[in-house]
């Protein structure tokens, strides 16, 4: 089955073509390398921000990255094995060598969206605003899917973000919470087996 999806003209199109991106998705993890277009990132960026919020908060942000400024926060990144260290070493060296080819250049995605959302004075506005933001990680996610890109949301080390932070110019009254990976993928994972025991039904 090809990468490539296009959502349908018609309501039965649509909602087919929905559960065949839902349902065929995978979390690319190594990219070619080759960049993306700006439109098609702006579609993907008008896509996550029609997500559903509390009250039309819309608390999320994206700092989307590319070229220097990409490899800049792949420099970032790439300090999350070196703080790491402790526990790499009880994995196999093949697996500690493939975590920090990773995190050094983050499967060579071309494009690398920083996501934030704002400092929460509560708890429940933590918990909306990250359930929101969700969504809208999903819905780029998806979207991604639909223009034949492949993407990976990751959450990395929480010790790096403040430098992050500081390269991206982010403020202190926002905090990073995932990075999403876009790019054409260079691989085509098999399909995991999922739970079927997520859901209790009650008449």
């Amino acid at each position: 089955m090809g990468y490539h999806r296009r959502i349908g003209s018609t309501a039965e199109g649509e909602t087919m073509e929905v559960f065949e991106a839902i349902m065929n998705r995978r979390s690319i993890r190594k990219f070619s390398g080759a960049p993306v277009e700006r439109a098609v990132i702006e579609r993907l960026i008008t896509a996550a921000g029609s997500a559903p919020s509390v009250a039309n908060a819309q608390p999320w942000h994206f700092h989307v990255t590319s070229g220097a400024t990409r490899d800049a926060v792949c420099g970032v990144t790439a300090l999350s094995t070196v703080h790491l260290q402790e526990y790499l070493d009880l994995l196999p060296p093949a697996d500690y060598e493939a975590a920090e080819r990773f995190f050094a250049n983050l499967g060579s995605a071309p494009v690398v969206v920083v996501v934030s959302v704002p400092v929460a004075e509560d708890e429940p506005t933590r918990i909306n605003d990250t359930l929101a933001t969700g969504c809208a990680i999903e819905n780029m996610m998806l979207a991604a899917f639909a223009e034949g890109l492949g993407c990976c949301n990751i959450t990395f080390s929480f010790w790096v973000r403040d430098k992050l932070a500081d390269l991206l110019g982010i403020a202190d009254d926002r905090e990073i919470i995932s990075l999403v990976l876009l790019g054409h993928p260079a691989e085509v994972p098999e399909p995991i087996v999922r739970r079927t025991d997520v859901a209790t039904y009650l008449d």
